[in-house]
């Protein structure tokens, strides 16, 4: 293929020598660069994230954004550190029945809401059974309580969790900020208001949104029960967190540049050895665990439904050059739908399907799609090999709309005609709910569980029903390795059913893993304590913004 570089990246290296002059108005009181201002208790820090969160109650919403934003205002039960441990947080301690399907959990006791009511027993099941409820309508929440039988305040500060089954991925589901715990008060009496003012136990409250400009929050001065986990305890170091939206790279870059930010979130690729020569800026990288950025084919309608079309579709494209060019060096293609950094990662899967166009031709010759059209098209029965890829352009950060382009180009190397389709956000979900009228299908997940693998290919969990499984896809025995692996908490056994699993998506051609996403923040030198949690996103409970000379 030629070589795609010149094409997709002129425009981008003309504003390397630009961005650090783009003036910007972020609308708040951000710290500068130089750290010259800063309120007493640690400053105020400006973050610009690459997009805005489309509701800011974590039960509903399933932006990695929004997490992100509410992991300040809302805590959880447990929190997790990389290595897979659990630690206490809002519960002191916690057992597990000998069946594994019941948790009881002792809760601190003199914790406050924002709104001064207290957070006990009845908030955990108030806030557990608002995730699972249809009327909340979640994106991604609902779908970590598949086992979720009910809840049981056994007294003020003990709360029980029963499961339908044993769900080895449970702690891990409930230590995220998806299910960070909410005034039950807000829940009852504004459940139409959790979306734009949420309201939670954090170390931060909820101050103000502006759409499309920037959230605000402010520090809790009486917080006091921070996570076992955490660098310190009390109050959050900073008096405010203001979050900017900003979409466009250069300007976000120039942000950080001019001081008008502290910190950024997606330092694209192609700038990194910038940030890392300035001198004053520093780049914090952590390896996202999860689903891997990947394209899924639909299984059940269309030409993907010819399992060899699918693999002649993986195999027609050189993603080794592909993620080289448009990532700088900076990114690894993905041979696994799982990242490597996730729990159960099997590297058995590793260079087992390299570019290979003589087997994409074969197999799709062997399909029956052997004439070619004007433009080089396969086609058969007089029907050009066409699949419809439908897109949100706002989630297509990170570069991923030129990689699409450039698995729109390798694509047709071999003959197969990919349709990209920029949609809203009305006319993408229909055709998520629908499921018949795309081909194609793009996303990856942050989650520190293998379990994830469950959300896009459990049949049971179609998008209708808050899961990934896009095209209704109905495996029985991926199935059977997908129940076994959250049954059991035997390490071994789970590593063994999850081998088994990232084996048979690959061998079967269901998803197309494209490249391995790293969490790429930029801040100013004067940013102390920013850190990350499990699943690879920033947390600001223990960063401050130091005046000039502080350490």
């Amino acid at each position: 293929m030629p070589d795609p570089r010149p094409r997709w990246s002129t425009r981008h290296r003309r504003r390397v020598g630009a961005w650090t002059a783009v003036p910007l108005l972020l609308g708040t009181a951000a710290a500068c660069g130089g750290g010259s201002e800063s309120a007493a208790a640690g400053g105020d820090l400006t973050f610009a994230a690459s997009i805005e969160p489309d509701c800011l109650d974590p039960q509903m919403s399933g932006l990695d954004v929004t997490a992100v934003i509410v992991r300040g205002v809302f805590d959880s039960l447990v929190s997790m550190t990389s290595d897979g441990r659990f630690h206490p947080w809002l519960a002191q301690r916690w057992t597990v029945s000998k069946d594994a399907k019941t948790y009881t959990f002792d809760l601190r006791p003199g914790v406050k809401f924002h709104d001064g009511t207290p957070l006990d027993a009845t908030a955990v099941k108030a806030t557990l059974d608002h995730a699972v409820d249809p009327k909340t309508k979640s994106r991604y929440a609902a779908s970590l309580l598949r086992s979720y039988a009910g809840a049981r305040a056994v007294d003020a500060d003990t709360v029980e969790v029963r499961l339908s089954q044993p769900d080895a991925s449970f702690l891990q589901a409930i230590s995220t900020a998806y299910l960070g715990v909410q005034s039950p008060k807000a829940i009852r009496e504004n459940p139409a208001g959790l979306c734009v003012r949420p309201v939670g136990s954090g170390p931060f409250r909820f101050g103000s949104w502006t759409r499309n400009k920037n959230i605000t929050l402010t520090a809790n001065p009486g917080y006091g029960w921070g996570p076992a986990t955490a660098a310190h305890t009390g109050p959050a170091h900073l008096s405010r967190l203001s979050i900017a939206f900003i979409p466009e790279n250069a300007v976000r870059l120039g942000a950080l540049t001019s001081g008008q930010a502290d910190v950024i979130d997606d330092v694209p690729a192609m700038y990194v050895k910038n940030v890392r020569a300035s001198g004053k800026l520093r780049l914090l990288r952590a390896e996202q665990t999860g689903a891997v950025f990947s394209v899924f084919p639909n299984t059940t309608h269309g030409p993907l439904t010819d399992e060899r079309v699918r693999l002649a579709l993986m195999r027609s494209i050189d993603l080794d050059r592909l993620v080289q060019s448009v990532y700088f060096g900076q990114y690894k293609r993905a041979w696994s739908l799982l990242s490597p950094s996730t729990v159960g990662y099997s590297r058995a899967t590793e260079r087992t399907w390299p570019h290979d166009p003589a087997l994409s031709a074969k197999l799709l010759d062997a399909a029956g799609w052997t004439a070619r059209d004007s433009e080089g098209y396969r086609t058969k029965a007089g029907r050009r090999l066409t699949l419809r890829w439908p897109y949100l352009p706002k989630l297509m950060r990170d570069r991923r709309d030129v990689l699409a382009q450039g698995v729109q180009a390798q694509a047709k190397q071999a003959g197969i005609h990919i349709d990209l389709v920029g949609e809203d956000g009305g006319a993408l979900a229909k055709d998520i709910l629908t499921g018949s009228t795309m081909d194609l299908y793009s996303t990856g997940f942050v989650r520190a569980e293998p379990d994830i693998l469950r959300y896009f290919f459990a049949a049971a969990w179609p998008p209708a029903k808050g899961g990934g499984n896009f095209f209704h896809l109905n495996d029985p025995e991926l199935d059977g390795w997908l129940r076994a692996a959250t049954a059991t908490t035997d390490p071994a056994a789970r590593a063994g059913y999850y081998a088994k699993i990232q084996d048979r998506i690959l061998r079967r051609g269901l998803a197309i893993p494209t490249y391995v996403p790293a969490r790429l923040v930029g801040t100013g030198a004067h940013i102390k304590g920013l850190g990350f949690d499990a699943n690879g996103y920033p947390l600001f409970y223990d960063a401050r913004a130091t005046r000039k000379g502080e350490s």
